[in-house]
């Protein structure tokens, strides 16, 4: 087996481990039905099955002759480490300030962080100060939204910045 299919293999095997992981964690949870018949573990053991059929077939198709269909892949021999630097800056913020400074600005920080990664990937360099103030600008407006739709419509609690629910 060459070297690229013996890597698709590894693959689908932690594609097939993650699945088996999540099953053995939906185990735990209670199967009480809730409103339509359907109880809390269904999703878990959904996602978990589908896990587990997709990391067989990945392992099957690699250990068969690989993925004879797939292209090329395109872009950078490697990873752009500065990006990831700056993505995962953006994640680990947002879970860090979530409670402290509310969902929407914790999220439209996480966004304007991962748009400074991405552009940094394309070779674009840093944003400016326009760039910085139009990807809060974005984030807020995707998170405003998604935050009162949670938290008006679903009567689902997310961390606000203010008690009255609206921020």
């Amino acid at each position: 087996m060459s070297r690229t299919a013996t890597l698709q293999a590894a693959v689908g095997a932690g594609v097939l481990a993650v699945g088996l992981g999540m099953g053995w964690g939906a185990w735990s949870i209670p199967s009480d039905a809730g409103y339509s018949g359907v109880g809390p573990n269904f999703l878990p053991w959904l996602v978990s099955v589908l896990l587990v059929v997709c990391g067989a077939w990945l392992v099957y198709e690699a250990r068969s002759g690989g993925f004879r269909q797939a292209e090329a892949p395109e872009g950078a021999g490697q990873g752009h480490w500065p990006g990831f630097v700056w993505v995962s800056a953006g994640l680990l913020l947002n879970a860090a300030l979530i409670t402290t400074v509310g969902f929407i600005l914790s999220c439209s920080l996480c966004f304007a962080l991962a748009v400074q990664g991405f552009k940094a990937s394309e070779g674009a360099g840093r944003l400016g100060a326009k760039g910085w103030i139009a990807s809060a600008a974005v984030g807020i407006a995707i998170a405003a939204p998604v935050y009162w739709m949670f938290t008006k419509l679903l009567a689902i609690s997310l961390p606000g910045l203010t008690a009255s629910g609206w921020l």
